[in-house]
């Protein structure tokens, strides 16, 4: 979130935290070294699975805007999720749901912001060859002091933990989910570009859950956006995410193509952004167009009197209660 609050909650416990990621990773207690280690995140960041179309391509993890060694950010207010339902207990509300939609526009999903702002977000989506990180890309949206919310991958930040602490400190950004395997969000393994989606709701609901109690943990923060893996989603999914506590948001404006376009194609896009849109690009391909793409639009769109806010304006969930989000612009 983009303010302090005045006091802090207390540290989750390490072992509840790891209890959680065991849940939806059952070869994590026997990959972590110490059951004492920090969400044992980091020391088994390359045995998780990789499922993700990020992955195909080798990208170098290079040494970015901080070191390896992670800088503490403000501590903030995590919140106590202890009232918040049980794996058991959404599977005993939601486990005979047959769903009804799916793709990145399904009821529940957030595809758009406040009608006088642009929100624009950047995934980072883990995995071997998705552990990048973009310093251009970071450095033009300070430069331009353009705020943004970034979506951070498990495996993201186990292998970038300095990174992450860094942007978590910066007030220019503020930190969403996007799962702990950067899977498609299903509750009958609909797959999406290939990648099968968790299988059922207690996957569902532990690929929301284990990535925000862990990221929570680690950056001493509510973080209340969550993005799937590949965005695609199904309408029961949603409703376990959303009973979690977490708000679905996906993009009505695709400005990289999955870190796919060139330059000129981001720059394109972006010059279509009205008010009320969400972006979608990428902040861990530094080998793409979308840094140089953002470069070249930013300065337009400032001139033209874009404003943009982080996803902190969508403020509580009661207004995003009800309704179908509005089509995406996206491909």
């Amino acid at each position: 979130m983009d303010q302090s609050h005045d006091r802090a909650m207390p540290r989750l416990s390490r072992r509840a935290a790891l209890a959680a990621l065991g849940l939806v990773l059952p070869t994590l207690a026997a990959c972590a070294p110490d059951a004492d280690a920090l969400v044992s995140l980091r020391a088994t960041a390359a045995d998780l699975p990789s499922p993700d179309p990020d992955d195909s391509t080798s990208m170098p993890v290079p040494g970015g805007i901080a070191s390896a060694r992670a800088v503490p950010s403000p501590t903030r207010a995590v919140p106590d999720r202890a009232s918040l339902p049980s794996t058991a207990e959404l599977v005993a509300r939601f486990g005979t749901a047959v769903p009804r939609e799916w793709g990145l526009e399904v009821t529940g999903v957030v595809t758009r912001t406040e009608p006088h702002s642009v929100a624009l977000t950047f995934d980072a989506c883990g995995g071997p060859q998705g552990l990048g990180f973009d310093e251009r890309l970071i450095t033009t949206l300070r430069a331009q002091r353009v705020p943004a919310t970034v979506f951070l991958n498990t495996r993201w930040v186990a292998a970038n933990p300095g990174l992450a602490h860094e942007l978590a400190a910066d007030p220019l950004f503020a930190i969403g989910s996007h799962g702990a395997r950067h899977l498609p969000l299903s509750v009958r393994s609909h797959a999406a570009y290939g990648i099968p989606g968790t299988a059922n709701v207690a996957e569902a609901a532990e690929e929301v859950r284990a990535s925000r109690d862990a990221l929570e943990q680690e950056l001493q923060r509510e973080i209340p956006w969550f993005r799937s893996g590949t965005a695609h989603v199904d309408d029961v999914a949603v409703q376990v995410c959303r009973a979690l506590g977490s708000l679905p948001v996906n993009f009505s404006v695709n400005a990289d193509g999955g870190a796919t376009f060139t330059s000129d194609q981001v720059a394109a896009r972006l010059a279509t952004i009205q008010p009320g849109d969400i972006s979608i690009g990428h902040m861990n391909r530094p080998g793409s167009g979308t840094a140089a793409g953002f470069a070249r639009a930013l300065p337009d769109l400032l001139a033209r009197g874009v404003r943009f806010e982080t996803l902190a304006a969508l403020g509580g969930f009661q207004k995003h209660r009800r309704g179908v989000s509005p089509r995406p612009r996206s491909d």
